[in-house]
């Protein structure tokens, strides 16, 4: 049985058993009590069994993986109190990704490929609005016009604000207010870096599986711009997700997962997702375990995650709360009850007592029944604690065996320019038509503006007659009056 060493007790170690790390888990905790260290400590140790893992780093402290940690008094003395006799400073291989691309290696996907779910999402649409979205792209679909990039998007809306009153037909009455809203909210997208996220080459998801030297790669995504777009940040941990649990074949259960995910700042995903969307994830939490994923939420506290979603994470490590408010004490009391009560600890009493690098564990046995929760120290990371720094960051980059695959943009024939063909295609064959429809269309033409003429001439003699007869009258009384 293969384990990976969390801390240390009076007791004993505490480790989590590899073959249950795929019951995914949950990291809590106020903040500075050491969420980031625990994570760093589960990545490294994910790393050595050459489990790949795949993490936001959204304050940027997590690049300190891929540069090796220095010993001091401190690490030595909880190395030792733990009782870990093969602690030694050591780099885990890392590969940095970013969304716009500047910080690491740029992380594409398709319109089409994130869906009119998640997109609706993203764009913060209404019912009514996400309605009309999904007819987009299911005639997009049905006419063969490829969603790669904003400007697909874009050039699709447009076409059904022309074409509306056909498509009415066909979908129902469609709104232009709704068109309009939609094309709004992909203005504003754009401007915030979605035009760089959207387009090919697309993420392939099987490059976060990658080991190197019998190493799982430790796959960090730049998050310290992109946590600050909440929206963005969630639906793409959301997508790909969904990606990893369409793509990966079944491999029912395994002495090590195949690939473990964590999601920081987990709390900003359930604060605005609609139900819908909700519901969507805790299926995919439920049935990712089988395909070998492990999910691992980290957030303040327990009770940001919806008990539907809470209920299915088996490994727990709660760091210390805080109980200054009627709110604070209530959280306190929901984390103490997520544990497998401890006769010999008072789990409420002690999340308000632990120190920076203390936490209340309780994981899951080779049953799969939660273990008693333990007071425990955490162990040190063997990677520096902190960023690194820009020039480790830059050689990290340059030396991704991945640039080559996703350096250059690619912008093939799709939507954008197949609607354009069509629009040059409609205007030739207007100017193209037969010399008889023509001439009818000149005749037409013709008696509208000889009926124009006709009207203004009228018109014209109407007004001269009437002044006419008033200056007649004016003379004939100046007349009389002489």
């Amino acid at each position: 049985m293969q384990q990976l060493l969390i801390g240390g007790t009076e007791q004993g170690r505490i480790a989590l058993n590899g073959a249950m790390a795929n019951r995914h888990g949950l990291i809590a905790g106020a903040t500075g009590t050491g969420k980031t260290v625990t994570l760093q400590v589960l990545a490294e140790g994910f790393s050595r069994l050459g489990v790949p893992v795949f993490t936001a780093d959204v304050k940027g402290d997590l690049s300190g993986i891929a540069v090796a940690g220095k010993s001091n008094d401190k690490i030595q003395e909880r190395v030792q109190r733990i009782g870990i006799t093969d602690w030694a400073a050591e780099a885990c291989p890392a590969r940095l990704w970013d969304l716009y691309g500047r910080t690491g290696q740029a992380v594409r996907t398709t319109v089409a490929d994130m869906g009119p779910a998640l997109l609706s999402n993203l764009l913060e649409l209404n019912e009514v609005q996400s309605g009309v979205l999904h007819i987009a792209f299911d005639y997009a679909e049905s006419e063969d016009l490829p969603l790669l990039d904003l400007k697909d998007m874009e050039s699709l809306l447009n076409w059904m604000v022309e074409q509306r009153k056909p498509l009415s037909e066909r979908y129902g009455t469609l709104s232009s207010q709704s068109l309009g809203a939609i094309l709004r909210r992909l203005l504003v997208l754009k401007n915030q870096g979605g035009d760089v996220f959207f387009g090919e080459p697309a993420l392939d998801i099987m490059d976060l599986i990658q080991q190197q030297n019998g190493q799982g790669v430790v796959n960090l995504l730049d998050g310290r711009e992109l946590i600050l777009r909440p929206r963005l940040y969630t639906t793409f941990l959301l997508w790909l997700l969904a990606e990893l649990f369409e793509r990966l074949p079944e491999r029912g259960d395994q002495p090590l997962p195949l690939l473990v995910f964590f999601f920081d700042e987990a709390h900003l995903l359930f604060d605005s997702a609609p139900k819908a969307l909700l519901e969507k994830l805790e299926q995919t939490v439920r049935l990712i375990r089988s395909k070998g994923v492990g999910i691992y939420f980290v957030t303040q506290s327990p009770s940001d995650i919806p008990d539907s979603v809470l209920g299915q994470l088996g490994n727990r490590v709660q760091h210390a709360l805080r109980a200054y408010t009627p709110k604070d004490q209530k959280a306190v009391k929901v984390a103490a009850q997520t544990f497998r009560a401890n006769p010999d600890l008072d789990t409420a009493r002690v999340i308000t007592e632990l120190g920076v690098g203390e936490a209340l564990v309780s994981v899951l046995d080779d049953q799969g029944i939660p273990t008693p929760v333990e007071r425990t120290l955490v162990a040190p990371p063997r990677s520096r604690i902190g960023p690194a720094d820009e020039e480790a960051l830059a050689q990290l980059k340059a030396a991704s065996p991945l640039a080559a695959k996703y350096d250059q943009t690619e912008d093939r024939d799709s939507a954008h320019e197949r609607l354009q063909a069509r629009r040059q295609r409609q205007k030739e064959a207007e100017q193209a038509k037969p010399e008889p429809e023509k001439k009818a269309s000149m005749k037409r033409t013709s008696r509208r503006q000889s009926a124009g003429e006709a009207f203004t001439k009228s018109l014209l003699r109407t007004l001269a007659t009437q002044l006419g007869r008033v200056l007649v009258r004016v003379l004939e009384r100046f007349l009389k009056r002489r």
